[in-house]
């Protein structure tokens, strides 16, 4: 299996330098405030900006790939606003479909993702004409296809920011479990997160960024702990009164 070596990643006044080593079929959850440079922080790792140290797949580092082959390997959502587009659904989707990918194993992977994420009835729908939630499916949809493991099985990295954005619970609850899936088949998930109790039932891994700088990572349980949240966010914790969930805490 294949880990993600990231060494002396850094975004020139936005992300300050740090090394990371992480095991494939990890879920890791950034958490921060707002500006604390985590959408920075993601699209670096994606290879979408520019800044110094190197990001690898093994010993394959993402600087020595053409657009194409890191395509095969990591996806990426990244904050969108809809756009004025009239193809339809199906349409956009399709460019998303991996080369070399047979077209029945194309057909059920849109059918299996269309009919998870609520689409089925989108399929034929302009672009144009989606509400913010459905945009955020499709585009969901359409990185899950990326790196479909029928479709692609070199898919290695998923790398999402704010995915639960405009998604209702029962939504939300699809994506929890389509990012399960993906786990369990090795790849790897690195996803912002601003609901902290979904972080603490759902993460390998915490990154805590606070400023531009890596405050701490480490398992979740260690890393989700009140005094470390508290100076994360310069807010007070407190642990929630749950008596089948003694784990939930709550702002005071």
């Amino acid at each position: 299996m294949t880990p993600l070596n990231i060494r002396q990643l850094s975004v020139k006044g936005r992300i300050a330098p740090f090394d990371a080593c992480v095991s494939p079929g990890q879920l890791v959850h950034l958490i921060g405030p707002n500006g604390a440079g985590k959408s920075s922080l993601l699209l670096r790792l994606a290879g979408l900006i520019n800044g110094g140290g190197s990001i690898s797949l093994g010993n394959k580092p993402f600087s020595a790939m053409t657009a194409q082959e890191l395509s095969l390997y990591r996806a990426c959502l990244i904050q969108q606003d809809l756009p004025d587009l009239l193809i339809p659904v199906f349409s956009y989707l399709g460019f998303f479909i991996p080369k070399g990918a047979l077209p029945d194993a194309v057909d059920a992977a849109i059918h299996t993702l269309s009919k998870r994420l609520y689409l089925s009835d989108k399929l034929t729908r302009p672009i144009n004409q989606l509400s913010g939630g459905e945009w955020q499916r499709v585009r969901l949809a359409s990185i899950f296809l990326q790196l479909w493991p029928t479709l692609n099985p070199a898919g290695k990295l998923l790398i999402l920011d704010e995915p639960a954005t405009s998604l209702d619970i029962v939504q939300q609850i699809a994506l929890d479990r389509l990012i399960e899936e993906m786990c369990a088949h090795g790849i790897l998930v690195i996803s912002s997160s601003h609901e902290l109790n979904h972080t603490l039932h759902h993460a390998n891994e915490v990154w805590m960024i606070k400023k531009g700088q890596m405050v701490m990572r480490g398992q979740c349980k260690e890393i989700m702990q009140i005094h470390q949240l508290n100076h994360l966010f310069d807010v007070r914790f407190h642990w929630g009164n749950n008596d089948t969930d003694n784990l939930r805490y709550s702002l005071t």
